[in-house]
């Protein structure tokens, strides 16, 4: 199943560095984020344009995950030639990880 099916997602940033939260739509749904949405997957799933590390945090009050992406944003803002430089759309492209339906 894609994350979408049970997360939302939001992003920010602040210049190279981009920070995006998984947030569960259920908090049943909680335990199977935090089993198979690593940092490494989430390292890999942004490959093509991640330059940097991938850090990630655990909100389990707010059945949430951060994941804090550095070097993903072409060198931020006011130097990427990117058309998403605040790298809003990276908060939909993670939820497109497939994870099992376990």
């Amino acid at each position: 199943m894609k994350l979408r099916a049970i997360a939302h997602a939001r992003a920010g940033d602040k210049g190279d560095t981009s920070s995006i939260s998984l947030i569960a739509y259920e908090e049943a749904d909680y335990p199977r984020l935090v089993r198979h949405v690593t940092a490494e997957r989430v390292a890999t799933h942004f490959a093509g344009l991640l330059r940097g590390s991938v850090s990630r945090y655990e909100i389990a009050s707010l059945g949430a995950l951060n994941f804090v992406l550095r070097q993903a944003l072409g060198g931020g803002v006011t130097r990427s030639l990117a058309l998403d430089t605040h790298g809003k759309s990276l908060s939909s492209a993670l939820l497109d990880i497939e994870i099992p339906d376990d």
